[in-house]
């Protein structure tokens, strides 16, 4: 009988089946049911409008596969814990005080709850077509952190202690290039273009391409593990072809820095947060900067005035004079 009427999503655990609300006919599944069993129509109703249409609505916006998983996920989530309520009927109020539990209870942290708070603003803005001023979530406040920066010494100390030719050169073009660590995974031979002695990054953060300059250094470098590895297509490939592993640039990042002798953190977006800080140590305009990273806004880019050497070289500190 459930099969008539389209019901094929059987959940097990939670011993229902589900019909979309397209195919669903109320009238003519009470006239059917009333000889036939006694069933709660409503546990038959699946959720209009929920997983599939929302995934379909960020691919078609061309999000990217790592945002993709991150908002459907998140949504998941938001799904399974209104599981007995109509989505469209959830209030904002009720939307606070999820999050606020997940603080409470995963304690988890201000860019989780920012992300969380985007994917459900997705579905209802983007997937329902609301108005943006409907959906006002008071957001968390943002933690102040400022990045952590190496030093040039610490930099030369990594790529002196790197040995492995195609390992230094993943090093040197992430902090030459501030990139981040899926750019350089992604980049392609053809990409290097070394008579405007430029690189075409593709589809950055917000599937935005930009130019980064390529200095005569990482040029030589890149030429001389060309030469020995001559890859096809991508520029850095894996031992059997294909694009390097991201997760393969934190081991060689990590281990750089272990033989370099540096006790930081260190980590693939360390090196870029470090480009970034030179430059504007070397007195770059900060708009510059903010295109070569790929920001989206200055005040992003701002946030490396705040840990730039020469802002505290400017001034004389009044210790120096007593002692």
């Amino acid at each position: 009988m459930l099969r008539k009427f389209s019901a094929t999503n059987y959940i097990p655990d939670k011993k229902r089946w589900y019909i979309l609300k397209s195919n669903f006919r109320e009238k003519e599944f009470q006239n059917f049911s009333k000889d036939t069993c006694n069933v709660d129509i409503t546990k038959l109703i699946r959720k209009p409008k929920s997983h599939k249409d929302y995934i379909d609505t960020l691919e078609l916006k061309n999000y990217s596969k790592n945002t993709i998983k991150t908002y459907v996920n998140y949504f998941k989530d938001f799904l399974e814990y209104f599981d007995e309520t109509e989505l469209e009927k959830i209030t904002t109020e009720n939307i606070n005080s999820y999050i606020l539990e997940l603080i409470k209870e995963k304690n988890i942290s201000t860019s989780q709850q920012n992300q969380r708070i985007n994917a459900i603003k997705f579905y209802y803005e983007k997937v329902l077509g609301r108005r943006k001023e409907y959906y006002n979530i008071e957001r968390p406040r943002q933690e102040r952190k400022l990045p952590d920066v190496l030093s040039k010494e610490e930099i030369k100390a990594m790529l002196n202690a790197t040995i492995n030719l195609k390992h230094k050169s993943i090093i040197a073009i992430i902090y030459s290039c501030g990139l981040r660590r899926n750019e350089t995974v992604e980049l392609k031979i053809s990409d290097i273009d070394s008579k405007r002695m430029v690189i075409k990054i593709r589809k950055g953060k917000g599937n935005k391409d930009r130019y980064i300059q390529l200095s005569e250094g990482l040029l030589n470098l890149l030429r001389q593990y060309y030469n020995k590895y001559n890859p096809k297509v991508w520029l850095f490939e894996g031992q059997t072809g294909g694009k390097y592993g991201a997760e393969s640039i934190l081991r060689v990042i990590k281990t750089s820095a272990r033989k370099a002798n540096i006790h930081k953190r260190v980590y693939p977006h360390l090196l870029r947060h470090s480009y970034a800080t030179h430059q504007l140590e070397q007195g770059i305009d900060i708009r510059f900067i903010q295109h070569w990273l790929g920001h989206e806004s200055i005040k992003t880019t701002q946030r490396y005035t705040h840990v730039s050497e020469h802002n505290f070289k400017n001034f004389k500190n009044p210790l120096d004079e007593l002692l």
